[in-house]
Parts: structure tokens; C-alpha cells; sequence
């Protein structure tokens, strides 16, 4: 049976399950912080928790059925009497607003990605079991929230900083516009202020995300800001590593080229989502870039930073995609011979643009052309890897290796956390957060071997 209450104590117990993005996840530290600042006390297991709250992905399909399972596996845990209320938050609830009450109904209560400052609020009224109002949405901000005293989830020595929310892209293929609202930039000094509070307490990598990092500032100032934002986050004290997700090809200003090839700390690493590259299904997305100007920027990347990795993702199988246009993507990959690639199927996703377009693929269609382009990218990811082993290089301990004993895990500049691959450290007296010299012995498929060859710092 759930654990009775401590009356002593001032609040009950709670537990969280953060789903999606590292933007969401964000969402989910700054959650946890406002219940922790209130009084309520985190528990690691969901069984026998007062209330758990579970912050959703709404991206797509398989992302909701994902959040939808962990909901019913929580509801599960209540209707044996082993969890006291469930609460949902994030995309998912903000996509589907009351219709989720009709999909769960055991659910207590759901608040939408904006009233997530709220969330104790929200907290108290589904144990206090009222039934009157079991929902709380807040219109998009005109500002951006502030992401201070989270509870980070995160190991102490990494930390995703948001510096805008929402997105004025508008690709039809895209519902995140629908679930996060138009793009609001975070003030610099803000950014700045948070950026200095996770180094304070521990971060060594710093991790920029937003729906669109590169539109940084362009509402709010009238012009794009990203790369005076990272020349002032350069100067943080205690900061070692900061990379950057989400750079969109558009507005990447050859003053933001040069920044990201001469600053301190910034790795050679760029997450860059493309998409496509055949121009007429790049303007059914409503990409706004072309091919052209595609290989261009890619181009001036390539020549201005030295040893840069690219990541980048592809959707296949988008509403009227020849197979001519798939082998003009394909081709391309063989190109630009990319690092980093992820491949994706088109989504048919309810209420945006791409679903009244003609042209939709079967599902088998869509699954071939990814098995493909995967297979193409993969021999390029592995022979980048190979190309690794015998270079000395520099990388972050994320902590022991829990398969290979006297191995530690790590990354290089080349591996963003839960994204990209692992360095397996052979050495002694390593721990999480130190900065190491190693030498590459070995690739193991898409992961590399190392052994230790410098002091940490």
C-alpha cells in the first residue's frame, strides 16, 4: 500500500518523470525547483509517491504514445492504491488540452507547458482530490520564462540553457509552433545571470538550446544576437566546454561563423537541423533556405573550423517526395559526408499544413527510404570513428562505466549527452566532471576506446 503522509511534515512526497527534449527537460528543473523551494520532498521511486507529475512529450506520434504509456503506467500504480495523484504537464497536455482528460480519465489533474510556474499550485488542488477544475492552461508568455533555481536532473557538471522559447518557423510539417507559441527571445543579461548560476554551482558544459538558436534576439532587438550572446558566455568563469544545438541554416551571419571558429570554449560541434536538400521539398516544408545557400553555409563552416563535427537530421518520405528527390538527398549525404546524422520518417501529425498537401507516402515507403539514407550515413559516421583512433584528444568524464570494469564513460567535442556516441576511459582515479588528455586505441562501431595519457583539470 502507498506510504501514509508524514504529518510533521509541511508537504507530502513527490515524484517526476521528465520526457522529450532538452528544452522540456528544462521545463521539467525549473518544475522541480518550484515544488523543492515549497516544501515537497523528491522521491526516486514513483511507488509510493503522494504524487507523481509527469512532464510529456507531444512531438509526434511515437512520442505521445510514449508519454500516453508512462501516464497509464503511473494511473496503474494510483488504482492500487501505491501512488496518491497523477498529474500530467508539458507538450502533450498543451496539445491536447481537456481532450487528454477524455483519454485518461484517472488523471487528476494537467497543466499545459505555460503553467509550469504554477505547478505547486497545481500540486496541492489534485491531492486535495476538488474535481472542479482539473486543468491549467496559460497563454503563450510575451516574454520568455525564466529558467532560475532549478532542481537540475542533469549531472552536476553539464546543464542545458534555454535561451529563447517558442518558434516562428512555421514548417508545415511541425506542431510545435501550435504547443509553444511564438518565438520570445530571453533577455542577454538573463541568459548571462543563469549561465553564471550553473557554473556557480558546478556545470562545465554548457549546453544552448531553443526551437531555433540562431533567430536569437531578432524579435526582441530588432537583429540577430546569438553570437555577442556566446562572445559574453566565452568569459564565464568555471565554464570549460559550451556547445550549441538547434542552429538552423537561416540567419547564420558570417559574424557568428567567426565566433564559433576563435572563441575559448566553444567545441567544434554544431548541431544543424537540414531536413532535405532538394529545393522543392524544402519549400513544401516551408524551410525558407535552398540548396544552394545550404552548401554555401556549409561550405564557410567546413573552411572556418577546424575539425568541426556536423549534426543534422533528415525527414524522408515527406507528402510528394519522388523517388528522384530521395536520390538527390541521398547523394548529397554522400557529400557532405556528415558526422553526426539522424533520419527520420514524416509524421502525419493533426493540424499542421503538410497533412492537406498531396502526395502522401505508405508507411513502407517512408521505412525504405530510412533504412537507405541510414545505411548511407552510417558508413561515414564509421569511418569517422576510425579516423579517431590514434589522435590525442580531450574529453569529459561522465562517470563510471557501468559495463567494463576500470573504464569510465566520457565524451569528446564530438558527443553531445544522450545524443551522440561514448568514449570508454581506461584509468584510475577518474570522476565525474574531469576534463582528461587521452588517446584514442580503438573504435567500436559508431563508440571509442581510450586509454588516459594526461592529469585532469
Amino acid at each position: 500500500m502507498r506510504k501514509e503522509t508524514d504529518k510533521t511534515a509541511t508537504k507530502p512526497t513527490y515524484a517526476f518523470v521528465s520526457l522529450g527534449c532538452p528544452k522540456n527537460l528544462v521545463d521539467s528543473e525549473r518544475m522541480l525547483g518550484k515544488l523543492a523551494q515549497d516544501g515537497y520532498t523528491l522521491t526516486p521511486d514513483a511507488d509510493g509517491a503522494d504524487v507523481v507529475v509527469v512532464n510529456t512529450c507531444g512531438f509526434i506520434e511515437p512520442a505521445r504514445q510514449e508519454s500516453l504509456g508512462v501516464i497509464r503506467e503511473m494511473l496503474s500504480l494510483k488504482e492500487r492504491g501505491r501512488v496518491g495523484a497523477v498529474v500530467v504537464a508539458g507538450c502533450l497536455a498543451e496539445r491536447k488540452k481537456e481532450d487528454l482528460l477524455l483519454e485518461v480519465p484517472s488523471v487528476d489533474h494537467i497543466v499545459g507547458v505555460f503553467g509550469r510556474e504554477e505547478i505547486t499550485q497545481v500540486v496541492d488542488r489534485a491531492l486535495s482530490g476538488r474535481q472542479e477544475q482539473r486543468s491549467l492552461f496559460r497563454p503563450a508568455p510575451v516574454r520568455a520564462l525564466e529558467d532560475t533555481a532549478r532542481l537540475r536532473i542533469t549531472p552536476r557538471h553539464y546543464a542545458y540553457l534555454k535561451i529563447s522559447e517558442g518558434c516562428d518557423r512555421l514548417c508545415t510539417f511541425c506542431a510545435i509552433p501550435g504547443m509553444r507559441g511564438k518565438h520570445v527571445t530571453k533577455p542577454v543579461e538573463e541568459v548571462l545571470h543563469e549561465a553564471r548560476e550553473l557554473a556557480a554551482d558546478g556545470v562545465r558544459e554548457l549546453i544552448i538550446v531553443a526551437q531555433d538558436t540562431t533567430y536569437y534576439g531578432l524579435e526582441l532587438y530588432g537583429r540577430v544576437r546569438l553570437a555577442e550572446l556566446l562572445r559574453e558566455l566565452d568569459n564565464i568563469h568555471g565554464l570549460e566546454w559550451i556547445r550549441i544545438l538547434y542552429a538552423y541554416p537561416n540567419y547564420f551571419t558570417d559574424e557568428l561563423i567567426e565566433t564559433l571558429a576563435n572563441a575559448k570554449k566553444i567545441v567544434p560541434y554544431l548541431d544543424m537541423p537540414l531536413q532535405h536538400i532538394n529545393d522543392r521539398v524544402l519549400k513544401r516544408m516551408q524551410r525558407r533556405v535552398n540548396r544552394g545557400a545550404t552548401e554555401e553555409l556549409l561550405c564557410k563552416l567546413r573552411t572556418a573550423i577546424p575539425n568541426l563535427t556536423l549534426r543534422t537530421t533528415f525527414i524522408v518520405g515527406f507528402p510528394g517526395e519522388t523517388e528522384a528527390e530521395f536520390d538527390e538527398l541521398q547523394a548529397f549525404v554522400r557529400q557532405a559526408r556528415f558526422e553526426r546524422a539522424g533520419v527520420f520518417t514524416y509524421s502525419f501529425e493533426p493540424g499542421t499544413p503538410a497533412t492537406r498537401l498531396d502526395g502522401h507516402l505508405p508507411e513502407e515507403v517512408k521505412t525504405e527510404r530510412r533504412d537507405r539514407l541510414m545505411a548511407t550515413q552510417q558508413q561515414f559516421a564509421l569511418e569517422w570513428s576510425q579516423r579517431q583512433v590514434g589522435k590525442e584528444i580531450e574529453v569529459l568524464i561522465d562517470g563510471p562505466d557501468p559495463e567494463v570494469p576500470n573504464h569510465t564513460l566520457a565524451r569528446g567535442h564530438a558527443d553531445a549527452p544522450d545524443i551522440d556516441c561514448v568514449i570508454r576511459v581506461k584509468g584510475k582515479g577518474l570522476h565525474a566532471g574531469d576534463l582528461v588528455r587521452v588517446k584514442v586505441t580503438g573504435a567500436d562501431g559508431y563508440d571509442l576506446a581510450a586509454r588516459l595519457i594526461g592529469g585532469r583539470r
